[in-house]
């Protein structure tokens, strides 16, 4: 399978993860800040919280890995917090700011 492929995969599962409080999905929120796929298809995903003290600070991330994972073609799923730099709306896509009225 081409890397770009299961790239986009990964994004599609992304996308049906949400944020608790926001109704927006955390790819379309700016949470996501990078996805590596190796030879191996290991699986790396970078991402934040909207906040370091979020109510879902344990499970969001807990969430990533296991429904990346569970795709067929990914060997192993690791999931990096950071914040640096820290989320803001900036961030977000259109779309996101538009659902939630940035716009």
């Amino acid at each position: 399978m081409e890397g770009q492929e299961l790239g986009d995969k990964i994004v599609g599962v992304l996308k049906t993860i949400y944020d608790p409080e926001i109704p927006v999905d955390i790819y379309e929120l700016g949470l996501i800040y990078d996805v590596f796929v190796n030879e191996d298809q290991d699986v790396k995903v970078l991402m934040t919280l909207t906040t370091p003290n979020c109510p879902v600070a344990d499970s969001l991330p807990q969430e990533v890995k296991d429904k990346v994972q569970s795709l067929d073609e990914v060997n192993e799923a690791e999931v990096e917090l950071t914040f640096d730099p820290p989320w803001t709306r900036d961030l977000m896509s259109e779309e996101a700011k538009l659902e939630l009225g940035f716009l």
